[in-house]
């Protein structure tokens, strides 16, 4: 078993129109690198310089990475990853 990362749509085109795809056990930061080796850019677009987006929110099993060990946070066989783009706008 392995760890199932929901994938959000603008990057879908990086994993060949995959909504959700299999990662190794491991850091945050450990899965974002072996992501972008098998769907090259999607790294860049998750992370920079070893750190999330401040525009990315990451969940493990629904719990944002913020609050637990960050990039650290470990992930095991089974978890759920959910990589969400924040989304800005609204009435002005």
């Amino acid at each position: 078993m392995a760890v199932k990362v929901r994938i959000p749509t603008p990057l879908q085109k990086l994993t060949q129109g995959q909504e959700e795809v299999e990662g190794k056990p491991g850091t945050i930061s450990e899965l974002i690198h072996d992501l972008d080796k098998r769907f090259p850019g999607i790294g860049e677009r998750i992370s920079e310089a070893g750190k999330v987006r401040r525009f990315v929110n990451v969940y493990v099993n629904e719990e944002d990475i913020r609050f637990l060990k960050a990039e650290e946070t470990e992930v095991k066989d089974g978890d759920e990853v959910s990589i969400i783009p924040a989304i800005a706008g609204g009435l002005t």
